[in-house]
């Protein structure tokens, strides 16, 4: 058989003799030869059968008499007119592909997803078990109102102990077997005909027959006869033992229909293995298809509901008949929680509008659904709200058990659908044009060669997002051309496997390039998502919204990789392989990380252009440097009260800049005080501390340039400590010197003393990083095992050179620069990011 992930028409269309081949569309065990069952017998028996059961015989005249003829048929016509809802669903799910067995759980289950698939699926079956049960009762108050004690006059209508919500419930009650023939799915030929067909033949008989009933009973008998004799058909009735045969048999087909009914959802909840090995043995099943197992374990809890029910009343086997009354209330409880979830599954898939979507029965809509549904959920509180309560509860907590214990994941959820289609909705009305910089946040695009290396940058990352977009981008190396098919197609899900495990909240984006700089202008260019706005007679693409703002990218340096999937608890581990929808273990699924002095896919030419890519793109870059040395761990606290303190160090000044005035914060900057500020954001950086070094220029006073930037702070609303530093010898002096950046990057200078002012610099930075400032922010305090170090350093990345020749330079000032300083993000930023204004 197919697997449900396979395309619907996965059959032989023509035979070897050019005869068509059905669809076995039951997916029962014992194939085409269990499917026998014709519209009539699979579907219009068995349902006319439940509807009536034994409400027809002993409670037309309990409702007639307690109600009167009008009540009787305002009530007769509100639960038809739920029912009548809720079978425009079911005929709508079943003419939309092939039912199989287990009926209106498998039309739920394969809708809505397992969780709630299968909590519903299981009261559902609950519900057919108590109905069977409630059918027996009946058979049992009919020989005692023959052969023991009659039953009792309740009169609601004169304030006594029935009211209408009571009758109604007993009425409702009768109605509620329109699932009979859509449980039957698993045996019929053909039900998506059979159901739909024979499903609103047997409702419209059903129908007829008790307006009949009422109109008969009420023109013919007296009032006090209806309320004081369930048995009055033998009154009434030209041979009196007719009535009885018909009791009898109708209680014993009844609850045989709902006995068989409950064993087929039962066989279908076991085959999904929903619950584990509790409905294993419900699987077996006999040569023919016939689930055996499943039928004596129905039969077993109805022993058992009959049983309680008998207990609720042990002195007085009169009282059996109200005890009958409330089990049938509870059990139109639960028939009305799943005639929801029908018409809730139908309302999804008609409000997804997924193309799939396309029953041939077309007399419903998205306004019967969703009338549905609340005529039910309404019904339920009005006949017991008690019940109501209790059976939304059980659906709630076995939908979590579920949920923990995890489920196929080939249905197809209609929640994927809807959520498609509502962010489809809200994209087309983000329009770029009205984005204001308060609202701004990063979006950002990590370029990842390989994962094993990556891990620390791809959870920091996913830290600096501030619930932004977040995509990871991958290069696939080779030319479309030359290749027989794509390569990427087939690496997504590894790289949604390595989201998962990682836990980061990140979108996957690949692309196939003749190198990995041409590959990351393709990512710059169509990650994310655009939004498309209709103007007009013109179509507009306007890019934004839901796009990357940011790149980031590892440091280029010739560290060696290293591979953290041996490292990291969350990769370490082997997946489980015995699961249903697990992910083989991810060491499989990438390459080792490259060996040391082996040659590199990405030149040092090419990362300093990829970087200017991006800023001519106007896009902010984010170079991470030694990444590795900062795990999640590092940040958390000690044990017996102590704590170590970090500081985040942020530098917002070029510091290969020697002159121009380094004493003033650029937008550039304000970029690195804002991914800053929002890392503190961040649970896991809640404890670090905050510092902005500023560096004092040749010719300017000390706190000058303090008490600006803390003006600025305390107008953007960052809390962080502020420190003076004195700018070293190699910054030279003079007066500023008119050019582009005013760096050594630009500037034309000679290699050496570009290198010895990288080198100052650094020196400059690595002797702040281990300083405190005593009892003040950021220094030791009572209780410290330790001083405080610095957790992360933010530097200004300045512009690559023009000129593509002086990128090897530039690339080796950025190594000296950062040099032994631990965790490091060199940012430079294009756009501004902070706002004052309310």
């Amino acid at each position: 058989m197919a697997s449900e992930s396979s395309p619907l028409l996965a059959y032989r269309l023509l035979g070897e003799e050019g005869t068509a081949l059905p669809l076995n569309g039951a997916g029962a065990p014992g194939g085409a030869s269990a499917q026998k069952l014709s519209t009539f017998l699979g579907v219009v028996v068995p349902t006319v059968l439940s509807m009536f059961s034994i409400v027809v015989f002993l409670r037309i005249g309990f409702v007639v008499g307690h109600a009167g003829l009008l009540q009787a048929l305002a009530m007769l016509l509100v639960a038809y007119f739920i029912l009548a809802l809720t079978v425009l669903s079911v005929c709508a799910i079943a003419t939309n592909g092939a039912v199989q067995g287990g009926g209106a759980y498998f039309m739920i289950s394969r809708t809505l997803g397992p969780e709630v698939g299968g909590s519903i699926g299981l009261m559902f079956y609950l519900a057919n078990v108590c109905g069977c049960a409630v059918s027996l009762l009946g058979l049992v108050e009919s020989v005692l109102d023959v052969f023991g004690t009659a039953g009792y006059a309740e009169d609601y209508t004169t304030g006594a102990m029935m009211n209408f919500a009571s009758v109604f419930a007993v009425l409702f009650n009768g109605c509620t077997g329109i699932m009979a023939g859509a449980n039957m799915s698993g045996e019929l030929k053909d039900p998506s005909r059979a159901i739909p067909l024979g499903t609103i033949v047997a409702v419209a008989y059903t129908f007829f027959v008790y307006v009949l009933l009422f109109f008969l009973s009420s023109f013919t008998c007296d009032r006090t006869l209806l309320q004081e004799d369930y048995g009055f058909f033998r009154a009434i009735s030209l041979w009196p033992p007719l009535v009885l045969i018909g009791i009898y048999a109708t209680a014993l087909s009844a609850s045989m229909s709902s006995l068989i009914g409950a064993s087929r959802i039962l066989h279908a909840l076991a085959r999904d293995d929903l619950f584990g090995v509790i409905l294993a043995p419900a699987k077996v099943v006999s040569r023919g298809g016939n689930p055996w197992a499943a039928v004596l374990y129905s039969w077993g809890l109805v022993q058992h509901f009959g049983s309680m029910a008998r207990l609720l009343a042990p002195a007085q086997l009169v009282l059996l008949a109200g005890k009958l009354n409330t089990l049938a209330a509870v059990v139109t409880v639960f028939y009305l929680v799943a005639y929801a979830a029908v018409d809730l599954s139908c309302l999804s898939l008609e409000w997804a509008s997924a193309p799939n979507f396309r029953p041939t029965f077309s007399l419903f809509s998205w306004h019967t659904c969703l009338l549905g549904v609340a005529s039910c959920l309404l019904m339920m509180f009005l006949i017991s709200p008690g019940a109501a309560g209790g059976s939304l509860l059980l659906m709630g907590l076995l939908a979590a058990l579920l949920t923990a214990r995890g489920g196929p994941s080939s249905w197809g959820y209609v929640s994927q659908a809807l959520l498609f289609h509502q962010v489809r909705k809200y994209l087309l009305r983000l329009d770029v044009r009205k984005d204001h910089v308060k609202f701004w946040r990063p979006q950002l695009l990590l370029l990842v060669g390989n994962p094993r290396g990556a891990l620390p940058l791809l959870r920091l990352a996913n830290q600096l997002k501030k619930g932004g977009l977040y995509v990871l981008g991958h290069v696939t190396l080779g030319d479309l051309d030359s290749l027989p098919s794509d390569p990427v197609q087939p690496q997504y899900g590894a790289w949604l496997s390595l989201v998962d495990r990682a836990q980061v909240k990140a979108f996957v984006d690949l692309t196939l390039s003749p190198s990995v700089r041409q590959g990351a202008q393709h990512l710059l260019r169509i990650s994310g998502l655009e939004t498309t706005m209709l103007m007009k007679v013109f179509l507009w693409k306007i890019p934004g919204g839901m796009k990357p703002n940011t790149l980031v990218l590892g440091f280029y340096d010739d560290a060696p990789p290293q591979d953290h999937f041996l490292t990291d608890p969350a990769f370490s581990e082997p997946a489980d392989s015995t699961r249903e929808g697990s992910s083989p273990a991810l060491s499989t699924l990438f390459p080792p990380p490259r060996a040391p002095g082996s040659p590199r896919a990405l030149s040092p030419q090419d990362y300093v252009a990829t970087v200017a890519d991006a800023l001519k793109m106007n896009k902010n870059v984010v170079l991470a440097r030694a990444s590795g040395a900062l795990p999640p761990e590092r940040l958390s606290r000690g044990s017996g009260g102590t704590s170590q303190l970090h500081h985040v160090d942020v530098w917002p000044l070029n510091l290969l800049r020697p002159r121009g005035g380094p004493g003033y914060v650029d937008v550039c900057g304000l970029f690195l005080l804002q991914m800053a500020t929002i890392l503190g954001m961040v649970p896991a950086w809640h404890s670090a501390r905050l510092r902005i070094f500023l560096c004092l220029g040749p010719r300017e006073a000390p706190g000058a340039a303090e008490g600006r930037l803390r003006a600025l702070l305390s107008q953007l609303r960052i809390r962080a400590e502020v420190q003076e530093v004195v700018w070293g010898e190699g910054a030279g002096a003079g007066e500023p010197e008119a050019e582009e950046e005013g760096d050594f990057v630009n500037s034309g200078r000679g290699d050496a003393e570009a290198e010895a002012l990288a080198r100052s610099a650094n020196a400059l930075v690595r002797a702040q990083q281990g300083r405190g400032t005593g009892g003040g922010p950021g220094g030791p305090e009572d209780g410290d095992t330790e001083g405080p170090t610095t957790a992360l350093t933010f530097l200004y990345l300045p512009r690559p050179p023009a000129d593509p020749a002086r990128y090897p330079r530039y690339l080796a000032l950025l190594e000296t620069l950062t040099r032994d300083l631990g965790p490091t993000l060199l940012v430079h930023g294009v756009t501004p990011v902070t706002c004052t204004d309310l």
